[in-house]
């Protein structure tokens, strides 16, 4: 599918979530420079706190994640979950010291509705770069005053979207080793953890974004970020999608990962605009002869 095929989702006949000028600035910076937009979410009834906390209570366990508030930016592994149930937690998000995140949102009707709302917005500028949308996936985050998000990266294309509260992203060049290190990069790839490891030298080559109620952010694919909350409680929408780009980048990394296991190791993927096409194809061939893994 091109930018001139029929939109894979109905666009609203109500007011654009992102306005002209953002939805321009995304399509020129898309798919590898972070960037700020604005958007005019902020007062949807389905993203305040009692509507979240009912959804919470909706989803599988499998789809929720909470911690202590006060973790430090890298930690080793997850660490266990606050004692109190997710509904209450998102309920007394103000003072319960914790941060939460709601996956796969889509699972609900009404949540799947929107997200299909403000990706069908973006999708002629996406599948300009990147092919076909692939995978459209929504998160929410609900955040105590001054929670920390540890250090970590995600495989998806993502724009976080700041509904309340604020909070500052500190963001990591995607693809470079010194930052998350290929093999972390494999293993992940092939079913391992996505925290990496911290290490305070980092912070001078990190890019720091102030997100405040009304804008957006846009993260590209595997960036490392860790995120710090304001001095209020936070709530964050993340509407994320895959592509056939990212997909074999991911391949790439697990045919790597195979080759390292064997004793060989081979350059990592190159970056958006290479196709990665050799060794995800190989990949894909181990895959379906069930050699793969």
């Amino acid at each position: 599918m091109n930018a001139s095929s029929t939109p894979l989702f109905e666009r609203p006949a109500q007011a654009s979530v992102f306005a002209q000028d953002a939805r321009r600035k995304f399509a020129w910076q898309y798919p590898e420079q972070p960037h700020k937009l604005t958007h005019n979410l902020t007062d949807n009834p389905l993203l305040d706190l009692p509507a979240l906390a009912g959804l919470a209570e909706q989803l599988p366990p499998t789809s929720i994640e909470y911690n202590r508030g006060d973790l430090p930016i890298g930690v080793d592994g997850k660490p266990d979950a606050p004692e109190r149930s997710i509904g209450d937690t998102i309920r007394a998000i103000h003072k319960a010291n914790s941060w939460a995140v709601l996956k796969n949102i889509e699972q609900a009707p009404v949540y799947e509705a929107l997200l299909h709302e403000l990706l069908g917005e973006l999708q002629n500028e996406i599948e300009a770069k990147t092919g076909d949308m692939l995978r459209p996936q929504g998160f929410i985050f609900i955040s105590s005053p001054n929670a920390v998000t540890p250090y970590h990266f995600d495989p998806e294309h993502n724009i976080l979207l700041q509904l309340q509260g604020s909070k500052v992203m500190t963001q990591f060049p995607a693809g470079d080793a010194r930052f998350a290190p290929d093999s972390v990069h494999e293993n992940y790839q092939t079913g391992g953890a996505r925290e990496l490891t911290w290490d305070d030298a980092f912070l001078s080559s990190g890019r720091e974004f102030a997100l405040a109620s009304g804008e957006a952010l846009y993260v590209p694919v595997m960036a490392p970020h860790f995120v710090k909350n304001g001095l209020e409680s936070s709530i964050s929408l993340s509407i994320t999608w895959r592509s056939d780009w990212s997909f074999a980048e991911a391949d790439a990394r697990a045919f790597n990962h195979r080759l390292r296991g064997l004793g060989l190791s081979l350059k990592p993927p190159a970056r958006w605009p290479a196709r990665n096409a050799g060794k995800s194809g190989a990949y894909r061939a181990l895959r379906k002869l069930g050699l793969a893994g």
